[in-house]
C-alpha cells in the first residue's frame, strides 16, 4: 500500500528501534524520511534501506540532548528536507532510580530529552504545519506515564507524563488549523532502550519496534478528517 499523497516525515531517534522500523515502514508506503539521532553510520545505514523503496531518505545528525540547539537544529534540517507533514517524536531514553536517591543532574537529564527537546522540535516544525493548514505529530510515550507505575521509575514517568499533557494541550491548540496530535503509549518494547538500564524483564514478551511502527503508520494513513488522538498499545500476551 502507498500513500495517495506524498508526504514528507521527520523522525527522531531514528537510527535504531522504533524510530527505525517506523522509517522503514513509512518508507514502504512511499513517504519520504528525514532521520534524526545522533549516529551518523546508524543513519545512513536506515536511510539506505529506505531509499531502496525509491522514496527521499536523508540523515541528518543532531544531538536532541543539547536542549538549546534543537528547535534552530530542526528548523534547518526541514528547511533542507522540504516542508514536513509528519513529525514523529520517538528520541528518548530510560533511567531507573529510586526518587530519593536519584540525583538532580540525572533527573533533569531525563526531563530534557524526553519532554523539553519534544516541545523543541514541535516549536521548529509547526510553524509551517499552520502555513500548510495540515500536518500530523506523533509523539511516542510511555504506559508508565499514567496507565501504570513502577517502583524506581519516576523520571521516566514523569517525563512521559509530561509528554502525554503536552499531547493533549497542542491537539486542543491546532486541530483547528488541520494539525492533527496522537499520543502512543506503548507497553514494553524491546528496544536498544533495555541496554541501557538494570531492569529484569522478559525481552521476548515484549512488543517489538515493527508492531508499533504499523499503529503509527495506521494513524498517520487514517483520513485527514479524522485523528486516533491516543494510542494504548499492549502486547497481547502480558502487562509488560
Amino acid at each position: 500500500m502507498t500513500s495517495p499523497i506524498k508526504r514528507r516525515a521527520l523522525i527522531t531517534g531514528a537510527s535504531s528501534g522504533i524510530g527505525k522500523a517506523t522509517a522503514l515502514a513509512f518508507a514502504k508506503t512511499g513517504i519520504d524520511v528525514a532521520l534524526v539521532s545522533r549516529s551518523q553510520d546508524k543513519l545512513e545505514s536506515v536511510a539506505t534501506a529506505a531509499r531502496e523503496v525509491e522514496v527521499n531518505a536523508k540523515a541528518y545528525v543532531l544531538d536532541l540532548a543539547k536542549i538549546e540547539q534543537v528547535k534552530t537544529g530542526i528548523e534547518a534540517i526541514a528547511a533542507d528536507f522540504g516542508p514536513v507533514d509528519i513529525l514523529v517524536n520517538n528520541a528518548g531514553m530510560g533511567y531507573i532510580n529510586s526518587v530519593l536517591e536519584t540525583p538532580l543532574a540525572d533527573w533533569q537529564r531525563v526531563i530534557d530529552l524526553n519532554l523539553t527537546s519534544v516541545f523543541q522540535c514541535i516549536q521548529g516544525i509547526l510553524p509551517v504545519m499552520r502555513q500548510q493548514q495540515h500536518g500530523t505529530i506523533i509523539n511516542v510515550a510511555s504506559i508508565a506515564g499514567g496507565q501504570q507505575t513502577f517502583p524506581n521509575w519516576s523520571a521516566y514517568s514523569v517525563s512521559k507524563a509530561g509528554l502525554i499533557a503536552l499531547s493533549k494541550t497542542l491537539a486542543a491548540e491546532e486541530r483547528d488549523r488541520g494539525i492533527r496530535v496522537i499520543t502512543l503509549s506503548p507497553g514494553a518494547v524491546n528496544t536498544p532502550i533495555w541496554d541501557t538500564v538494570n531492569a529484569d524483564f522478559n525481552r521476548s514478551a515484549m512488543l517489538t519496534p515493527e508492531i508499533v511502527a504499523e499503529s503509527i503508520l495506521h494513524a498517520v494513513l487514517m483520513p485527514e478528517q479524522a485523528v486516533i488522538e491516543s494510542i494504548t498499545l499492549m502486547p497481547s500476551a502480558g502487562t509488560l
